[in-house]
């Protein structure tokens, strides 16, 4: 009978061994709190300045931007007139590179599509810097040649979602 009990006992402590991790406050250790700054409710987001001569890609960006700040924030999307903060920036540099191409034909079977950017989060009230990157990079693979035939679209929209979700993550809190 005994043995019974001290089992349960244990068993009731290997039960809540997992709950003493968690802990109100981030200090303590987990939290259930936002990654976000919570000082903002909006942000703007006006189409980058693309340098680069291929055109489009900012527009792209700016629509991925729209969804993931819409999506993965506790952010609203505003007209700079009426939000709290600012996100802006320039693609800097685009570039197709061919990583491996058919012996026989000399024709790319690989292609990377690398787009380069700098950016800036700024709080509009007081003109401060949130975050500020130069020479951030997002990059896609795709097959162009037979029999995959991938259009550079492919690459050009996955490149563009990759750098869309690096730049919403990097206005997230610094821990």
């Amino acid at each position: 009978m005994l043995r019974a009990a001290t089992t349960c006992t244990f068993g009731a402590l290997l039960a809540m061994i997992p709950l003493a991790g968690c802990a109100s406050s981030p200090s303590e250790g987990y939290a259930a709190a936002s990654p976000y700054p919570t000082a903002y409710r909006s942000v703007a987001l006006p189409i980058f300045r693309n340098d680069s001569l291929m055109r489009g890609f900012e527009r792209d960006l700016g629509d991925a931007l729209v969804k993931k700040v819409e999506h993965s924030t506790p952010y609203k999307v505003r007209s700079e007139a009426s939000a709290d903060t600012v996100l802006r920036g320039t693609i800097t540099a685009i570039d197709m590179i061919q990583l491996s191409k058919d012996p026989s034909t000399g024709l790319a079977n690989e292609m990377m599509l690398r787009v380069r950017v700098n950016f800036e989060w700024v709080d509009l009230k007081s003109g401060e810097r949130i975050v500020a990157r130069e020479g951030v990079e997002s990059s896609a693979v795709f097959v162009p040649s037979y029999p995959a035939r991938e259009p550079l679209e492919l690459g050009r929209f996955a490149a563009v979602e990759r750098l869309a979700e690096d730049l919403v993550s990097a206005m997230q809190s610094r821990w």
